[in-house]
């Protein structure tokens, strides 16, 4: 194929000066080296200011950040963004040149240590993935991808990570309990602190992420995270103690509905109202009530229809006396709602 490439391209621009095609008919082989080193020094170089040993916990702390501080997670988003990037091109890059690295100048030394390093890399890029919950977010195995991996570097480690599927850490914490933790990568079930900050970043972001469909109950939930790892921190509870606490943390995350609500508080939308009017049940009724009266399709989009709903809020507190929350506060929370 290479041979009757160069045969009729040979000809298709032999009326062109050389200096009007140069760069068209670059030998491949050369321009796929050149790539798949520009990738791997792009990778490095992103690993460099990890601290020393530049071990599991460290990758951690400087691309996910600590698991005590709320802020981290989002701050070096950044970092995780561009780790996902270049890996994902540093595997394109090798894939391109696996079966032909002879051919491309490496020696067998460097064929062996090229493929470890990629091994390496994109282990790191689902362990960091896996510890920062952005795992099922950004569903890097679509089959183009999976099929690199499983044919050029390697699937034994992603196979560990099958049981993960579509759900999430948190998720499958709820789903089955403490048999969750054996899909994570050895890497990380192996380090008791890496596997402590992944679980506990996991379901940082699930608060983050659910805090504006109800405020003060995640607010507490992000106390009661804060509170475990200040215990695991100061080493006062055993570690398998620790693990069923955040386990039992994790069903009240993902599912509030367990939470003791009265009987009549039986929807999300009225637990989100009841939270944040200081659990008074029937302004709470009231408020949906008039909310689902209200409202008209479309009505977050549309200023005049946001404003007959804030009406009948403002209405309805002023009914009640309560001048907290605000009304504008309680329209907001209205809006993150699925039933209105």
């Amino acid at each position: 194929l290479n041979k009757s490439v160069k045969n009729y391209t040979s000809g298709a621009f032999a009326e062109y000066d050389r200096g009007d095609v140069a760069g068209l008919l670059q030998d491949r082989l050369q321009k796929g080296r050149e790539r798949l080193d520009d990738a791997l020094e792009t990778v490095r170089a992103l690993l460099e200011p990890v601290e020393p040993p530049k071990g599991q916990l460290q990758m951690q702390h400087y691309f996910v950040g600590h698991s005590d501080r709320p802020d981290d997670l989002k701050q070096t988003e950044q970092r995780r963004v561009a780790l996902y990037k270049a890996v994902v091109g540093l595997i394109r890059a090798y894939a391109n040149l696996a079966d032909e690295m002879p051919e491309a100048g490496y020696s067998a030394a460097e064929t062996e240590a090229i493929k470890t390093e990629v091994q390496q890399y994109e282990k790191l890029r689902k362990e960091i993935q896996l510890a920062s919950g952005d795992y099922i977010d950004l569903k890097q195995y679509e089959p183009a991808m999976r099929h690199l991996i499983d044919n050029y570097i390697g699937a034994e480690e992603s196979r560990l990570l099958a049981g993960f599927a579509d759900l999430s850490l948190v998720e499958l914490m709820v789903e089955q309990g403490e048999q969750a933790f054996d899909s994570l990568p050895p890497n990380i079930r192996q380090n008791k602190e890496a596997m402590a900050e992944v679980i506990e970043n996991n379901l940082r972001k699930v608060i983050v992420e659910e805090h504006p469909t109800n405020p003060k109950y995640y607010e507490k939930m992000s106390v009661l995270l804060d509170e475990l790892i200040k215990r695991r921190k100061e080493k006062t509870a055993d570690y398998e103690k620790y693990l069923q606490e955040q386990l039992a943390l994790a069903g009240q995350i993902l599912h509030p509905g367990r939470t003791v609500y009265p009987q009549p508080i039986n929807t999300p939308a009225k637990r989100a109202l009841y939270d944040n009017v200081g659990r008074n049940e029937t302004l709470a009724l009231e408020l949906d009530r008039q909310i689902l009266a209200t409202r008209r399709d479309g009505w977050r989009e549309s200023i005049i229809k946001t404003r007959e709903v804030r009406n009948a809020i403002q209405d309805v507190l002023k009914t009640f006396e309560t001048a907290e929350p605000e009304a504008q506060y309680l329209v907001d929370l209205a809006k993150n709602q699925q039933e209105y």
